[in-house]
C-alpha cells in the first residue's frame, strides 16, 4: 500500500487557525508549494491537496502545480469542499462551485476528487431531507465526473455515519461516486471506524489517516473533544483499518491528516506527521 499526506495536517501554516489555537509565526507560513516539497522529503508517495489554500485557480498556477507533482512522481488526489461543501443540500452555488472543480482537478491530472457534501454545522439537523436533496445533485455531479474521468470521493466529514454514507452512495449508484474515508471522523459521531470501513470498503477512492484520543476539559460535544494524535499514539485501529482497505483491493494512498492537535502536542504537526509517516509505511509494509 501506499502512503501520502494530506496538505489540511498544516491548516495553521497556511493561515487557518482555529480559536482554540495560536497562529504559527509569519516567517513559518506555508505554501502549497512549499508543502508538495515537504511532502517529497518524506520520502510519501502521494498528496491530496486542500484547494481551499490555493493562491489561484487559473492555468499558470496549475501548470506549476502539475508540474512539480509529475516531477516527484506523486499520486495526487485533489481536494474539494472545506469546511463545509454543499452544507447539507442547502447552497446550490457551492455545488456549481464544486463542478468547476472537476474541470480544475482534469487540470493537475488528479484520478480523484476529495468531496464535502455537509458538515459538523449541520449534524444535529434531520439527515434524511439532507440526503435526499444531495443524492439528486450527486447524480447530476457524476456525469460531469464521468466526461472528465474523474472519480468523486464524499467525505464522512463529522457529519454522517457509516451507514448513512452507504445510503448516499446505494441512490447515486454510480462508480465515479465513492468515499473518502476518514479513519477518524466516524468516532467522532461514535460510529464504529473498523465496522464502518467493513461497509464500505470497496467504495473507498481516497482516504485521511487520523489518529485520535479525547482532551480533558473539553465538552464533549465540541468536535475536538477527540483531537488528533500521531497515528499509533490514539484511539483508532489504523492497523486493522488499513488491512480492511488492503483486501477490498483499494488503490489509493493511506493519507495522513491531522486537524486539531492534542494537548500533547501542541503546535507540533511537522512532528506528527512525520511520525504518522513511519507509522503508515510500517503498517503499509505489514498489511498481506
Amino acid at each position: 500500500m501506499k502512503v501520502g499526506i494530506d496538505s489540511y495536517c498544516f491548516h495553521r501554516f497556511f493561515g487557518e487557525v482555529y480559536p482554540h489555537q495560536t497562529p504559527p509565526p509569519e516567517s513559518e507560513r506555508m505554501t502549497v508549494f512549499d508543502f508538495v516539497d515537504l511532502a517529497k522529503g518524506l520520502e510519501v508517495d502521494g498528496v491530496s491537496l486542500e484547494s481551499c489554500f490555493f493562491p489561484a485557480y487559473d492555468q499558470a498556477f496549475f501548470s506549476d502545480l502539475k508540474a512539480r507533482l509529475d516531477a516527484y512522481g506523486f499520486d495526487r488526489v485533489y481536494a474539494w469542499g472545506h469546511p463545509d461543501g454543499l452544507e447539507a443540500g442547502k447552497n446550490r452555488d457551492e455545488f456549481n462551485s464544486m463542478l468547476k472543480h472537476i474541470e480544475y482537478a482534469k487540470m493537475i491530472d488528479a484520478p480523484v476528487m476529495r468531496i464535502v457534501a455537509s458538515s459538523l454545522m449541520f449534524r444535529f439537523e434531520p439527515h434524511g431531507p439532507q440526503i435526499d436533496i444531495l443524492a439528486g445533485w450527486l447524480k447530476e455531479a457524476v456525469k460531469v465526473a464521468e466526461s472528465y474521468d474523474i472519480k468523486l470521493a464524499v467525505e464522512n466529514h463529522i457529519d454522517y455515519t457509516a451507514d448513512e454514507c452507504v445510503e448516499l452512495l446505494d441512490r447515486v449508484n454510480s462508480p465515479y461516486l465513492g468515499l473518502n474515508l476518514d479513519t477518524g471522523n466516524f468516532l467522532r459521531l461514535l460510529d464504529d471506524p473498523v465496522e464502518g470501513a467493513r461497509k464500505l470498503a470497496d467504495r473507498v477512492y481516497a482516504t485521511h489517516v487520523k489518529d485520535l484520543k479525547p482532551v480533558r476539559g473539553v465538552d464533549a460535544r465540541e468536535w475536538f473533544f477527540f483531537s488528533s494524535t500521531p497515528v499509533g499514539d490514539g484511539l483508532v485501529d489504523n492497523q486493522k483499518l488499513a488491512q480492511i482497505l488492503y483486501d477490498a483491493n483499494y488503490q489509493g494512498f493511506l493519507a495522513v491528516e491531522v486537524d486539531s492537535m492534542h494537548p500533547d502536542y501542541k503546535d507540533q504537526e511537522h512532528w506528527a506527521v512525520e511520525k504518522s509517516v513511519w507509522e503508515l509505511k510500517r503498517i503499509a509494509r505489514s498489511v498481506r
